[in-house]
């Protein structure tokens, strides 16, 4: 029996089909290699503005220190650089550096498990209902010093996260990003409404929270740092443990839970860490806004929608934000300085405009 010619050669779309595959390979390990020359540019450029920062906050101040007088205070442990070196400045950009990489992979933790852009210690109302039990704390009690507030911060972090929660997350439809954040902003409203009512009732409260209230990292002595260290630490391993999980909760609850992604101990491990690191920052700076909700887009644009790089990222560029923002307040005012938080204002509110207008923005 003689076969045709058709019967013979093989069909053009089986032939094809090799060329279109290694053609399609060659796509995806093109992307991968922007990507990854991408992410290696952002961190490098996070990492020189780091540097920079802190080179700048050792230098710039009411008396300006140059680099060789750092040098030469770093040698000479008796000079006066040194004594501003050690008492100031170092104390200083290193709370900035923790109150920084505290908030923002809060921020990023928060939008991870909420599912919701916009969220953020600030606008979820995390930092007011820490600043609110802070007040109390002191109007109650006296408790001033941050090994006693820490713990009052804590709580109200706890108990305004949780509620927060509960409001967003009831309904038939479940978790409703855009019902978090409005009960996020009217809690955090209330309990601010509540906050300044206490410190204006009672001046000596006031007077003890007022630079604090505002969102500072210029007072602290650099023996209570240690006191939210242990906050801090249990925070970032465990929201670097629940990156990966968080991978899968974007996806969908139903995805997640068809790929073995255990949501609820994911969400709750992910709402402990957001809670530690945002208590232990509000604690010993005060209400910073606005850092948790533009560092994680920023990041987003060098290393992509894996969890376990926007923390790095955030690790990283965070701390530059807040870094920038005190160097500013040094500056910025003759007759004194701005507090942090008030700078992280003036720059948040357009970030946060701009990213309701936008489109995408609901994309994480």
């Amino acid at each position: 029996m003689r076969l045709t010619d058709s019967e013979i050669a093989p069909p053009r779309e089986v032939a094809e089909q090799p060329v279109q595959t290694s053609e399609a390979a060659d796509n995806a390990r093109a992307a991968i290699s922007v990507s990854r020359r991408r992410r290696m540019l952002g961190f490098a450029l996070a990492v020189g503005a780091l540097a920079t920062c802190i080179l700048l906050s050792f230098t710039i101040g009411s008396q300006r220190l140059s680099i060789e007088q750092i040098v030469a205070a770093l040698q000479r442990a008796d000079s006066e650089a040194w004594t501003i070196i050690r008492d100031l400045r170092g104390p200083r950009t290193a709370l900035g550096i923790l109150v920084g990489a505290a908030l923002g992979i809060a921020g990023a933790l928060m939008q991870a498990f909420t599912r919701n852009p916009l969220a953020d210690p600030g606008i979820l109302g995390v930092n007011a209902g820490a600043a609110f039990a802070v007040a109390a704390g002191a109007a109650a009690f006296g408790i001033t010093t941050l090994s006693g507030t820490i713990w009052f911060a804590l709580l109200g972090a706890v108990a305004t996260t949780f509620a927060v929660w509960a409001i967003g997350a009831s309904g038939r439809r479940g978790v409703d990003p855009l019902r978090i954040t409005l009960a996020g902003v009217a809690i955090g409203a209330f309990l601010s409404g509540i906050t300044s009512g206490i410190t204006l009732l009672l001046p000596e409260v006031f007077d003890r929270m007022r630079g604090w209230n505002a969102g500072s990292i210029a007072s602290t002595p650099s023996a209570q740092i240690g006191w939210v260290l242990p906050f801090l630490l249990v925070g970032f391993v465990l929201a670097f443990a629940v990156a990966r999980p968080l991978n899968a909760v974007a996806l969908g609850d139903d995805l997640a839970v068809s790929l073995g992604s255990r949501i609820v101990r994911t969400r709750v491990l992910a709402i402990i860490a957001a809670t530690l690191l945002c208590a232990a920052a509000t604690a010993v700076a005060g209400p910073i806004g606005f850092v948790g909700l533009m560092v994680p887009h920023a990041v987003r644009w060098f290393t992509g929608p894996d969890q376990r790089w926007i923390f790095a990222g955030s690790l990283i560029a965070a701390p530059v934000l807040v870094l920038a923002s005190d160097i500013v307040g040094r500056v910025v005012l003759r007759s004194g300085e701005l507090p942090v938080g008030i700078v992280t204002a003036f720059v948040g509110a357009p970030v946060l405009i701009m990213l309701v207008r936008r489109r995408g923005a609901s994309a994480l």
